[in-house]
């Protein structure tokens, strides 16, 4: 039997981009992890995961998917949620690897330890590897990565200094990521939003054989924002 890989994925255009990667490398990815935080989350991207769905259906691949039900209940502390929160990950990984022959998962983590350490842990109890290319790369150059590889990339919440309600939903090419290097030095935006500046979706790429197209309402409240999708639908194939 074929080692399998599964893909930690978000929608969002870190673990895309280590989806990609791994298809490049010629791993074996069958299918994606989609969690479903119901509010804040210390280990995952949080906004319109729900699109998730018609990413795996653009890119072809089988979709396992974690509700929120016990995310983090009963923490004291941070380091105690984010445990929690990777236990019902553990488990559904535990489940396939049952039943198949799973080699090893891949995550987007750029710079966070505090998420890079506890999937690690994960992935040697369970005794398989860990793909994360994009861990301890330069920012910047991963962004021009993605745009060099033809990525489309929607921003679809803000939450720092300097990030207005005129972030969300534009587009992440190059003129964005100029604008973000001048906050990156006035208020230290991270360029790729790391420590939750802003959250993206990934609506096209050289992966998928369909773009995601979007309508949606805008949400801000003075400091911080989101997109509320109100309809999402593949598009024709190019």
């Amino acid at each position: 039997m074929t080692d399998e890989w599964v893909s930690l994925f978000s929608g969002g255009k870190d673990s895309a981009w280590a989806l990609y990667r791994a298809l490049e490398e010629g791993l074996n990815v069958t299918r994606l992890l989609t969690v479903h935080p119901a509010g804040d989350s210390y280990m995952y991207h949080v906004p319109e995961t729900r699109l998730a769905r018609l990413a795996a259906e653009s890119v072809g691949l089988d979709l396992l998917e974690v509700e929120p039900e016990h995310f983090g209940e009963g923490a004291v502390d941070s380091g105690e949620r984010g445990d929690r929160e990777l236990e019902p990950v553990e488990a559904a990984l535990a489940d396939l690897a049952d039943e198949t022959d799973l080699a090893g998962v891949t995550a987007g983590a750029v710079e966070s330890e505090y998420q890079t350490s506890r999937i690690r842990g994960m992935c040697e109890r369970l005794g398989v590897d860990l793909y994360a290319p994009l861990w301890q790369e330069d920012p910047r150059a991963l962004a021009e990565a993605m745009l060099d590889a033809g990525f489309e990339i929607a921003i679809v919440q803000v939450a720092a200094a300097g990030l207005d309600e005129s972030w969300l939903g534009r587009t992440l090419d190059r003129e964005a990521l100029a604008d973000l290097q001048s906050l990156h030095e006035r208020y230290g935006v991270h360029l790729l939003g790391e420590g939750g500046e802003f959250e993206t979706i990934v609506t096209d790429g050289p992966h998928m054989d369909r773009p995601i197209e979007l309508a949606y309402e805008t949400e801000w409240d003075g400091t911080r924002g989101r997109l509320r999708v109100t309809d999402a639908s593949l598009g024709a194939s190019e």
